[in-house]
């Protein structure tokens, strides 16, 4: 019987226990299984290469996703990590976005120079992103949507016939929005990679990632990546994940509504200079939002007038957002791009990226919006008096 993703997202794992008949999956916390005989393993055998738990877990991700298989692994990094050294090779030429995060920056710029391919980062969210996807025609494109931190939207199924079309792959981070907002298999994409740190888990208390992939084949070779790289996850951690899980819809919802009450004071504030945000009509990938994804998200990045001074007015007092990396916990973060997530880039990067010294990247909680915008309005007006 086929089910909606919400009840997907609930039920996962739940009945799964034949010995008990435990309604929640318990937690496999050992590390070796016993074989029946000489040369005749179980299910599992080693909890690096397979573990039931995270088996529950990545058997709910993939239906998610859409994806017909997926493994799960000890972070984000991890599922990038296994999904370039699973597709990429010497000679190739990868694709990625200008303005990617900065840890997979970070990742691609080393690979690129110790593995020997060709990296061109280019704007992914341009009106003719997909023509030069299609006249580089690399084995690779690398896409994130919206991006981190500028929330830029590209068209996954524009890039993704580009990249077919010279017989590459395209891989989609999708973690600003989870399988609840938008699901790239279907656009196209032969795998997704996720931080399940962020709002897969939702409470800031697990490092993890996903890789989901379209084809059966493909799914094989990132769990064999994944477990020769040993970057596969732990029980516990899978374990938590699989029980935020069942509240993802709830909290997206809460997330998102908070997040638009924020853009709208956000907007009226003299002292923000920019505004980066896909649900505002003035965005320019708003159509293309509206169309590839069932929702804006709750990632809210803006720029304040003054530059870095500005924006250590503006945190230095605020009460109910955190000063901290990561995001999508169910409580408010904020976080300063160029000094934090992106840190890694060299200036002149960070600056063909446009990321500005005022920038300023937030994670709208699910606290009272009242208590957000107010702290938030507190902590602009400080930046006016500052400048």
């Amino acid at each position: 019987m086929e089910r909606s993703w919400r009840t997907a997202a609930v039920r996962a794992g739940i009945d799964a226990d034949t010995a008990e008949g435990a309604v929640v999956p318990p937690i496999y916390l050992s590390t070796n299984y016993r074989f029946d005989g000489l040369r005749s393993p179980r299910s599992f055998d080693y909890s690096r290469s397979g573990n039931p738990t995270r088996s529950h877990l990545a058997d709910a991700l993939a239906e998610l996703d859409g994806a017909a298989g997926a493994v799960v692994t000890a972070s984000g990094m991890g599922a990038i990590t296994t999904a370039l050294m699973a597709l990429v090779a010497a000679g190739d030429t990868v694709v990625a976005p200008h303005d990617a995060y900065g840890g997979t920056w970070r990742l691609l710029d080393a690979l690129s120079r110790r593995v020997g391919f060709d990296l061109r980062l280019v704007d992914l969210a341009a009106s003719d992103a997909a023509a030069t996807v299609r006249a580089l025609s690399p084995a690779l494109t690398w896409v994130e949507t919206p991006s981190n931190p500028l929330l830029a939207i590209s068209d996954l199924a524009a890039l993704a016939e580009a990249t077919h079309a010279g017989g590459g792959l395209m891989v989609a981070d999708n973690t600003f929005c989870s399988p609840v907002l938008q699901r790239p298999i279907g656009f196209g994409a032969d795998a997704v990679v996720q931080s399940s740190t962020k709002y897969l888990n939702g409470h800031s208390d697990v490092i993890g990632g996903v890789v989901c992939s379209a084809t059966a084949e493909m799914a094989e070779q990132m769990a064999w990546w994944a477990n020769c790289l040993g970057v596969t996850g732990g029980a516990f951690d899978s374990y938590l994940t699989l029980r935020g899980l069942r509240t993802l819809g709830v909290r997206m919802a809460a997330h998102q509504e908070n997040a638009a009450a924020v853009v709208e004071a956000l907007s009226l504030h003299p002292a923000v200079e920019r505004l980066h945000y896909p649900g505002l009509s003035t965005h320019p990938g708003h159509e293309l939002a509206q169309r590839q994804m069932d929702g804006f998200g709750a990632i809210v990045s803006f720029e304040v007038r003054g530059g870095e001074a500005a924006v250590a007015a503006l945190v230095s007092g605020l009460e109910h957002f955190s000063l901290a990396e990561s995001l999508g916990g169910v409580e408010s973060l904020v976080c300063h791009p160029g000094s934090m997530t992106h840190a890694a880039m060299p200036p002149e990067v960070q600056e063909a990226a446009g990321l500005r010294p005022g920038l300023v990247r937030l994670s709208v909680g699910i606290e009272d919006p009242a208590d957000l915008v107010a702290d938030l309005v507190a902590g602009l007006d400080r930046v006016a008096e500052a400048v």
